[in-house]
């Protein structure tokens, strides 16, 4: 599959991989950061952002997805950072093709299989009747019975564009697969990588005020990552959105030296 990519900067490639709900765009100033001393490269995954939809989405299809670019583009060796969802990708691409990377970057998100958290936040996203809307306010206020969260919508609603081709026909559409994401859920739900190791330099980045990293978490992921560094940061799970100058230091610092990272 051509994954959707932008591209800054030259240098030794940087891959950087979304969340769930999430795309390319989301990484902003921190690939924007990073451009002036890595060729960076934000990715939308398949069913995600302006990538193709489809109705497979495996840990192994995403990785997979992932190499495809990279021999696309004649990417030998990369740097490879992934938060939530995509770090899973991350962890799945470093143990399956651990030669195509040189360094990895977890942020918020362990190996284990997780609880579901997200199947309502997709069957409200289905519900909401788009051709009887025609504005983003619209949408939020039908999301808001389903979705109380302000910051929640607010970042589902980075989904939504305009459905029709002739930009004064203002109907909406989801631009991500919702479909796709429901039935596939479950395999995103499960572990990764559980019986392969990697020795590559990597580090697990966690917020301190999230629950996805727990301390359990962090005894296995050095079973199977032997060459991991941990650091936390005061955030919740959107580590680099949360802290961006943080973030951007402590990934800095990890990329340019061998020094470990203290917790």
């Amino acid at each position: 599959m051509q994954l959707h990519h932008q591209t800054l900067g030259q240098g030794q490639p940087l891959i950087l991989l979304h969340g769930l709900f999430g795309s390319a765009d989301n990484w902003g100033s921190v690939a924007k950061h990073f451009s002036k001393n890595y060729q960076v490269i934000s990715v939308d995954l398949r069913n995600h952002g302006r990538s193709p939809h489809n109705e497979s989405q495996s840990y192994t299809d995403m990785a997979d997805d992932l190499l495809e670019l990279c021999d696309a583009l004649s990417l030998d060796r990369i740097y490879l950072l992934g938060h939530s969802l995509g770090g899973k990708v991350a962890m799945q691409f470093a143990t399956r093709f651990p030669n195509r990377m040189e360094k990895l970057i977890v942020v918020d998100i362990a190996m284990r299989a997780y609880a579901d958290a997200h199947t309502h936040l997709i069957d409200a996203m289905m519900a909401v009747e788009l051709k009887t809307l025609r504005s983003r306010t619209e949408v939020d206020k039908a999301l808001s019975s389903a979705i109380p969260e302000v910051m929640v919508r607010q970042f589902l609603l980075m989904n939504l564009i305009k459905s029709g081709i002739n930009q004064s026909e203002n109907g909406l559409t989801w631009r991500i697969n919702l479909a796709a994401l429901k039935t596939n859920y479950p395999l995103l739900q499960q572990a990764v990588c559980e019986n392969a190791q990697n020795e590559k330099p990597c580090l697990f980045i966690r917020g301190e005020q999230s629950d996805y990293v727990q301390d359990a978490d962090i005894e296995q992921i050095k079973t199977l990552f032997t060459n991991a560094e941990f650091t936390s940061l005061p955030t919740g799970h959107w580590v680099h959105a949360e802290q961006p100058q943080a973030f951007i230091e402590v990934v800095e610092n990890f990329l340019a030296s061998e020094i470990p990272i203290s917790m």
